[in-house]
């Protein structure tokens, strides 16, 4: 057995300390590594630049450890067991790394643990220790890693099977608040780290019906217990799912407060984020595709198949959210809203495809820069318009007797309860077994196209109208249609701007957009337009105020060079959605029943 011991030694110096103990290492000298990445986050993170010293014994003499590359180590043949001693340094409040202050200690196994080359299917012992000093005396630790021996506060040791299952295991520590619920009898556990006060009945109602929901949807609950780690902050948003847990950060006015009425937009954020995760415990974990299966962490591990895993995710987590009755159909019809405006004010979309997207994931979705609107599309979004786009394919070729629910239920039967990986282009003979007719003809131009999506009859046929309008200012996303009437396009510069001290700096420049044609980029800062001064605030007025195709001069540093620029006005394109239920009056039977179908209406 492969045995390590965490010690959130320096808390203020954000330091873990981590002996790791090999009874049986590699005669010809043990090779040590440290993932590049993470599962579930498709990016070159480096963990092993977060240790900042190593050192390795041998009956308690010094081991030469030689640096192979930028992860891995090879130390000198040892007749006896090797002890390696090293230091990680913890500074990333994401899901993805690992953090340590005087308030709170968390970290992903790929960030602390090295993987022993040669014996990454041994089982692995966890000792993990509480921090000294008495702002720490009363830590908690909680983990779905399955505990052997700890006490009441969680700390002890914890045991893996492989080096696979000790890596998907975060581990919390600090003063956290919890509760419980039960699905189908499986305990369902939520830790909260972080200043908060919230309505905890609330939280545990609504993420129980939202767990049972997912539970019932694919016909079982593959866990034995499951653990949602929660730090709330200012201003925080992600997620990584985990077989049995998943770490989630999310801002504090995003969860209810005691006698909230109405759901508010937060919330049902909270809510979408929690769902996505918990539907990843099968989408993802156990329905993967098969590069992922024994992927190599030290590199990239490509597949065209993310806007699957990750879109259709995305697609079931908001739609749950109406299914098991936590927001009303309504709401839903507004997130879906928002979904289509991101995809469609992303010129990118017409430039890649989803599998494209998928594929360059590594390089481009998760290393964007100022350019990503004008030459990306994101996988989530539009391959959650593409999912809701096969679920009506498939309930039009089967008339109405088969859906995406049924084409999820087996991938878990076929490839979920079974291991077995999704290779490319599985995924098309399945939904192509499950409409009883080729649909290569969608696959082709929804996912290895860039032709647009044809959003408007797969909406007609659930009885939803849909219309593109202009943007009324540069906060709006869309939604459901109001009685405000027609939208007027306004002028618009054709970017996004934020407030940098006594200029505006342009954030992105957009393909064809007013600023673009002008020449401005990303990164200028805007001083004056037609000699009065520009900012954050008051820009959408002093743009406001010219007709389409007027001339303004427009003067900003470029580093720290002034320049004039003549920027010819442009009408705010009309890229922001708005859907609406069509009365039941003008809707067909067929249409109607539908939709009832669809959003599981009784």
């Amino acid at each position: 057995m492969i045995v390590y011991r965490i010690i959130p030694r320096y808390p203020t110096k954000h330091l873990f300390r981590v002996t790791l103990a090999i009874d049986q290492p590699d005669p010809e000298g043990q090779r040590l590594s440290m993932p590049a990445w993470i599962p579930g986050s498709y990016m070159i993170r480096d963990f092993a630049k977060n240790i900042i010293s190593i050192n390795a014994l041998c009956d308690g003499e010094p081991v030469a450890l030689a640096k192979l590359d930028k992860q891995t180590w090879r130390a000198a043949p040892v007749s006896g067991a090797l002890v390696v001693e090293y230091e990680v340094y913890a500074w990333d409040l994401s899901v993805r790394g690992a953090y340590l202050d005087t308030t709170r200690g968390f970290f992903n196994g790929t960030s602390m643990f090295l993987q022993v080359a040669g014996q990454e299917h041994m089982p692995s012992l966890v000792h993990m220790e509480k921090p000294a000093g008495e702002e720490c005396a009363s830590w908690k630790l909680a983990t779905s890693m399955r505990a052997v021996s700890v006490d009441q506060s969680g700390f002890g040791s914890h045991a893996a099977d492989s080096y696979a299952d000790l890596i998907d295991h975060p581990v919390e520590m600090g003063h956290f608040q919890e509760l419980e619920f039960a699905v189908d009898d499986v305990p369902h556990r939520m830790t909260f780290s972080g200043k908060c006060h919230f309505d905890k009945n609330r939280v545990s109602r609504d993420l129980q019906r939202i767990c049972t929901y997912h539970a019932r949807f694919f016909g079982e609950l593959p866990i034995k217990s499951y653990l949602f780690l929660i730090m709330a902050s200012g201003d925080g948003y992600g997620g990584l799912e985990h077989m049995d847990s998943t770490s989630l950060l999310c801002k504090r006015d995003d969860l209810p407060s005691l006698g909230m009425g109405e759901t508010t937009a937060g919330y049902i954020k909270f809510l979408g984020l929690c769902s996505h995760e918990y539907f990843h415990l099968w989408n993802v974990k156990r329905i993967r595709p098969e590069v992922f299966k024994q992927a190599d962490l030290s590199r990239e591990v490509y597949t065209e198949l993310l806007w699957a895993f990750e879109g259709i995710t995305s697609y079931y987590d908001d739609l749950a959210l109406v299914r098991s009755g936590c927001i009303e159909p309504k709401k839903y019809l507004e997130l879906l809203a928002r979904t289509i405006t991101r995809v469609m004010r992303s010129s990118g979309r017409l430039k890649q495809t989803v599998a494209e997207s998928s594929f360059d994931a590594w390089t481009r979705f998760y290393q964007q820069d100022e350019n990503a609107p004008n030459v990306i599309i994101s996988y989530y979004s539009k391959g959650a318009l593409v999912a809701f786009g096969l679920d009506m394919q498939l309930r039009e070729s089967t008339r109405e007797q088969r859906s995406l629910d049924d084409f999820m239920r087996k991938l878990w039967e076929e490839h979920g309860k079974k291991d077995k990986g999704v290779t490319e282009g599985a995924l098309e003979q399945l939904a192509n077994a499950v409409a009883g007719t080729d649909l290569a003809e969608f696959f082709a131009r929804a996912v290895h196209d860039t032709q647009e999506l044809p959003l408007e009859e797969w909406l007609a046929s659930v009885g939803i109208g849909y219309q593109l309008r202009p943007a009324r200012n540069q906060e709006d996303w869309g939604g459901v249609r109001d009685e405000s009437g027609e939208v007027e396009p306004k002028p618009v510069l054709g970017a996004r701007y934020r407030q940098q001290g006594d200029l505006v700096e342009l954030a992105q420049v957009f393909d064809g957009g007013s600023a673009q044609e002008a020449g401005l980029a990303a990164g200028d800062r805007l001083i004056a337009i037609d000699g009065l001064q520009a900012t954050a605030k008051n820009l959408d007025t002093l743009i406001g105020q010219f007709d389409p195709g007027a001339k303004v001069q427009v003067h900003a540093f470029r580093r720290d060079e002034l320049m004039s620029f003549s920027l010819c006005i442009q009408a705010a394109p009309r890229d922001t959605c708005e859907l609406w239920f069509l009365p039941q009056e003008k809707c067909t039977p067929s249409q109607l029943a539908r939709r009832r179908n669809w959003l599981n209406e009784k």
